[in-house]
């Protein structure tokens, strides 16, 4: 898939235009979104997504279009469940309402351009060391086994090394000043809370795409799908997050669909880089079994989770109303 620089200019450019109208709604007025907004964008920001990738299928064929539909639906999944780690964050720093919109804007800004630089890298490093896939295989395996063999665990937020250095080289204040990340104390400029957690926001987000960058590396090498593929996922976050605020409690299984795609496609990896390399009973796994294995298990494990989750509610209803018939006779 050779690409022309203009094409890559032209994407990067509406990706930026529409990140600045973003931007432009939430500064004009800072508050906490409703749900019919939240609903709309998220659904806009989707439509956008299947509208490029149905592009894709008819100017570049069904194999990319199919990859890109792939390796989006994958980034988005696991963007989603990032928003646990955002709720902790937003807790931890204690960010006004108002403002968690700018935050969380700024910080899926900071982390969409991360993630292009590490996209860059990766690209470079794979199309010169073929093994690279080899790791990226055994490491989504083993995050995949770890996601299931911990999910039990309390996830915890810590602070990690970018956020840390400018906490020490920069001067801050605990007080909010308004949305500004910048205000003056007696005389002194100094950084507010509100750039902190923007740092924490786009840099822990840069520690979960360790694993899904080489998740998508395994459904596409091409590097304008990777990219394209994580910025339609970090699109429209923001307002997921105040979507499914409530629903994302409800998901309990979502991390154990989590690694069975990341499984899937690290032996998928793995399968198809031994394949190159001459071995003859490892399989190609078509890209059309792998959106049918992603869609199927997202589609399975929100179900499954709605179910059980409205079961152990009328469970415990039914516990609290027996209880409460018999308290009576206790009584006497």
């Amino acid at each position: 898939m050779s690409l022309p620089t203009w094409v890559w200019v032209v994407t990067v450019v509406g990706f930026a235009v529409v990140i600045a109208f973003d931007f432009w709604l939430v500064a004009r007025n800072p508050r906490e979104p409703s749900f019919r907004e939240c609903t709309l964008w998220v659904a806009f920001y989707i439509l956008l997504a299947v509208g490029f990738g149905t592009g894709l299928l008819f100017v570049a064929g069904p194999r990319y279009g199919g990859e890109f539909f792939a390796g989006w639906l994958t980034e988005y999944s696991l963007s989603t469940d990032n928003l646990f780690v955002f709720l902790l964050i937003m807790s931890r720093f204690s960010v006004p309402r108002r403002y968690r919109q700018k935050v969380l804007l700024i910080g899926i800004v900071i982390a969409l351009v991360l993630r292009g630089f590490f996209i860059a890298i990766g690209a470079e490093a794979v199309s010169r060391f073929d093994w690279l896939f080899y790791v990226f295989g055994a490491f989504l395996i083993y995050t995949a086994w770890k996601l299931i063999a911990h999910e039990e665990e309390e996830v915890e937020f810590s602070e990690n090394l970018a956020l840390r250095t400018v906490r020490r080289v920069l001067p801050a204040t605990d007080r909010y000043h308004g949305a500004s990340v910048l205000a003056k104390v007696d005389g002194r400029r100094v950084v507010t809370p509100m750039l902190i957690v923007m740092v924490a926001i786009g840099t822990t987000d840069l520690l979960f795409a360790l694993d899904s960058i080489p998740a998508i590396f395994g459904l596409t090498k091409e590097p304008y799908l990777v990219f394209t593929a994580n910025a339609f996922a970090l699109m429209g976050l923001r307002q997921l997050f105040f979507l499914i605020g409530g629903l994302i409690d409800r998901l309990i299984y979502l991390s154990k669909g989590l690694a069975l795609i990341l499984a899937f496609i690290g032996v998928k990896l793995v399968l198809e880089t031994l394949h190159h390399d001459g071995v003859s009973w490892a399989p190609e796994v078509p890209i059309a079994v792998s959106l049918g294995v992603i869609v199927g298990t997202l589609a399975v494990t929100a179900v499954a989770s709605l179910v059980k989750t409205r079961m152990d509610r009328a469970r415990a209803a039914a516990d609290v109303t027996g209880a409460s018939a018999r308290q009576p006779a206790e009584i006497d």
